[in-house]
């Protein structure tokens, strides 16, 4: 209910009186409000936080197996005759290999006398046809046309089975005296992915029933063969159906694309796999600059402002000081079972006064060229003890578990005294807004019974 004042004539005004009584009445209000807004503020920098040691995590992970640094590079002499690709597990080495035959796919196509005008011309009369196939050792697949179907017809239904096959039609006469044949074509290359025709009861007789049709081969199926090691040293021979060969050097892939040239003497491509220190290199980098991110981060939180006494969200945050503590820890300290490089600053790592850290790009480039299974073990997991790279995971672990990590615990928390203030300023705004109300009730009461004692002193007045 709005209640208003009518005033005095001395000018009081009760109304602001009610407005400035209830402004010292919220003032434990504004308190909590404030409180709150701060809390929310550190639950969201705690969440922001808490992205950045996920993503230091990540990049720790990036590190911390043997086969994060088993990274090879290729270089092929020349990739107009093959190309290569080396996997994570590929050993460093040197090949010489000569490309003696490219493996092909066979093609069949039955015989021009039994070609046909036209694509939609029919091949089928008088009952239905039957036209079985095989693609070498597999199984017959059989498709069963209707009276009158077409070459088309023939050709859809054989790649509608998908069946090893791709059937096309070539035009071998003229545009005037167009000449259509159905070829298959085996969709797997090799010798052994022979096309056969075993039913034919089209006009098309590729299992030559008349005696005037059968069928040409326009390409035999045939192996890829690559010759492996120096012409004038001991080679080996191997054979495989696709041009694409992925077990002949363990977890490096060949790409065949032409024969190797052999006049007037065989030139041989050379294909070298190497360690590539270059993309270890930029994990590391990755590391050193998630590492930084958390740090500048919880740095920026944590000062103080001495002219106005006032400290940053997480000034005084035993958490936050936890998390750089422990992640300080991980990255700082010795690798017990080591002998050549025992910590980072072994390899180029400096930490700064502000707790970031700084690489030594030449003093690491030295490191990798020198001593590449040194510096590896340093990140990695070892037998009793665990590399820089794999502390900095279980850092990150220890610090979010769900059950016991002081950074989760800190989170719920915070998320808790939010809750309860939440419930408390709702509390006490129901106070306030209800003191507000008897305030109201009493002024105006007071107001009226001035405004009526006014009245009574103006009539004694006028009797004078």
């Amino acid at each position: 209910m709005a209640i208003s004042f009518g005033g005095l004539g001395n000018g009081v005004d009760f109304g602001q009186v009610v407005t400035e009584l209830a402004k010292v009445q919220r003032l434990p209000i504004d308190a909590l409000t404030a409180k709150k807004k701060d809390l929310q503020t550190k639950l969201t920098d705690y969440g922001t936080l808490g992205n950045k040691l996920l993503a230091l995590q990540s990049a720790a992970n990036a590190l911390r197996l043997s086969s994060s640094f088993d990274r090879t590079t290729t270089t092929v002499s020349d990739d107009t005759v093959l190309t290569a690709q080396a996997g994570a597990g590929a050993a460093t080495g040197s090949y010489s290999i000569q490309v003696s035959q490219l493996a092909k796919a066979n093609q069949i196509t039955n015989k021009a006398a039994k070609a046909v005008a036209g694509t939609t011309s029919a091949i089928v009369s008088g009952g239905t046809g039957t036209f079985t196939f095989r693609v070498g050792s597999g199984s017959n697949q059989t498709v069963t046309l209707a009276d009158g179907a077409t070459l088309d017809d023939l050709r859809f239904a054989i790649n509608d089975l998908g069946a090893g096959v791709t059937a096309s039609v070539i035009n071998t006469g003229t545009t005037a005296s167009p000449a259509y044949r159905l070829t298959l074509t085996a969709t797997a290359s090799g010798a052994a992915n022979t096309v056969s025709v075993l039913t034919d009861t089209t006009s098309l007789d590729f299992t030559n029933t008349s005696g005037t049709g059968g069928s040409d081969t326009l390409q035999a199926g045939q192996n890829a063969i690559v010759v492996i090691g120096d012409p004038s040293e001991t080679t080996i021979s191997i054979e495989r159906e696709s041009n694409v060969i992925s077990d002949a050097i363990p977890d490096v892939t060949l790409t065949l694309k032409s024969k190797t040239v052999t006049t007037p003497t065989p030139e041989p491509v050379t294909v070298n796999i190497t360690t590539d220190p270059n993309s270890v290199k930029t994990n590391i980098k990755a590391l050193a600059t998630a590492y930084n991110d958390v740090v500048k981060f919880v740095n920026e939180r944590t000062t103080y402002d001495i002219t106005t006494k006032t400290g940053g969200i997480f000034f005084n945050e035993a958490t936050a000081k936890s998390v750089l503590s422990q992640l300080r820890t991980a990255i700082s300290g010795e690798v017990p079972e080591l002998s050549t490089y025992k910590t980072l600053g072994a390899v180029g790592f400096k930490t700064e006064r502000d707790g970031t850290i700084t690489i030594d790009d030449a003093k690491l480039d030295t490191a990798l060229a020198s001593n590449y299974s040194a510096t590896k073990a340093l990140f990695i997991t070892q037998t009793t003890s665990s590399g820089v790279a794999d502390r900095m995971v279980k850092a990150v672990d220890f610090l979010d578990s769900v059950d016991t990590g002081s950074f989760t615990i800190r989170k719920n928390s915070i998320t808790s005294q939010i809750s309860r203030l939440t419930a408390e300023i709702g509390r006490k705004e129901d106070l306030a807004a209800q003191y507000e109300e008897r305030l109201r009730i009493q002024f105006a009461s007071l107001d009226g019974l001035l405004q009526k004692l006014q009245g009574q002193s103006t009539a004694l007045q006028a009797l004078q």
